[in-house]
C-alpha cells in the first residue's frame, strides 16, 4: 500500500531542470490522490503551456512513482487550468526569489 504523503515526498525528488527547484515546492503539482491504497493520480502543470519539458516532467513523475512499493496504476494528468503563477510556489521559495 502507498499513501498520499509518500507520493508527495517522492515527487520532491523531481527537479525542474530549467529552474533547479523540485516540482512540489515550485507548485507544479495541483493534486495527488491514491485510490484503493495503490492507484495513484497526479494532476500537474508546467510553468508555461509551451514548455519544452511538456513530455519530460510527466514522464519523470511516472518513472519516480512506479518505484514506490505497492503502487499500481499511475495516471498523470497535465493541465493549464488554472495557469501556473509564482503564487503557487512554497512560501520559502517565494521569499528566496523575492516574490
Amino acid at each position: 500500500m502507498v499513501n498520499e504523503n509518500e507520493v508527495w515526498n517522492a515527487l520532491k525528488d523531481i527537479v525542474d531542470p530549467e529552474i533547479g527547484v523540485n516540482i512540489v515546492d515550485l507548485g507544479l503539482i495541483y493534486e495527488v490522490r491514491v485510490d484503493n491504497g495503490k492507484d495513484v493520480y497526479v494532476k500537474m502543470t508546467l510553468t508555461v503551456p509551451g514548455c519544452p519539458l511538456m513530455n519530460v516532467l510527466p514522464a519523470q513523475v511516472e518513472e519516480r512513482l512506479k518505484h514506490l512499493e505497492g503502487v499500481g496504476k499511475i495516471t498523470v494528468q497535465l493541465t493549464f487550468d488554472p495557469p501556473w503563477s509564482p503564487d503557487r510556489m512554497s512560501k520559502e521559495l517565494r521569499e528566496l526569489y523575492g516574490w
